[in-house]
């Protein structure tokens, strides 16, 4: 049996190849009305429960345990549907291509990103967080003393960019945050634009 190992590699790896294809043009189809309801949150969490055992993909895993933890209570909230949404914008990427960024220099991060103070300062969060849901990482601001916005505007004073995002970030909706944090930062605002990576390590220091 041991001399077919190669054919049963090659056979699961074109089956992952097939399944990520189709988990592209489902997620395009869903978000292509500009929204995510409550039913099309259940197909999509449906689907990836079905496929689940084909994936060794990391941005696929973290989509997948976001949707089960969305609906775990059974119910899409406005927060969750607008979060799936730019998840899924984020995965997709004019693109087409799922990928977690490798190659930050690509995204206007501070060089270098300073310490991080909690206490009185406000921060948003854009992209997918491989922490967690966007609730979860609000909490870990709040508990800390700090507070958290839906959009830029000159009282935040960290943008934080989640580990997933794709290479074409300035077309996406979290891009239109980080272009309006760096239009602010020309003006003379000083927000800081930090990865998700220095905002944990300051966060469970």
């Amino acid at each position: 049996m041991e001399e077919y190992a190669p054919l049963r590699q090659y056979a699961q790896a074109r089956v992952q190849s097939r399944t990520l294809d189709e988990l592209i043009g489902l997620a395009r189809g869903l978000a292509a009305d500009g929204k995510i309801v409550q039913a099309e949150a259940e197909f999509l969490q449906y689907w990836l429960n079905q496929t689940s055992a084909y994936q060794d993909d990391p941005v696929y895993r973290i989509l997948y345990e976001r949707v089960n933890q969305m609906l775990s209570d059974g119910h899409l909230d406005d927060d969750e549907s607008a979060e799936l949404l730019e998840m899924i914008h984020a995965l997709t990427g004019d693109n087409g291509e799922l990928k977690a960024y490798r190659s930050p220099s690509r995204l206007p991060l501070d060089k270098p990103m300073l310490d991080i103070e909690f206490v009185d300062r406000t921060f948003l969060f854009t992209g997918i967080m491989a922490y967690g849901p966007r609730k979860e990482c609000t909490a870990l601001v709040t508990e800390r003393g700090g507070k958290c916005k839906s959009s830029m505007s000159k009282r935040v004073n960290y943008l934080v960019i989640g580990t997933i995002a794709n290479e074409e970030w300035m077309y996406s909706s979290h891009g239109r945050k980080i272009e309006a944090a760096v239009t602010l930062k020309d003006g003379g605002h000083p927000v800081m634009i930090i990865d998700e990576d220095h905002f944990m390590k300051y966060a469970f220091k």
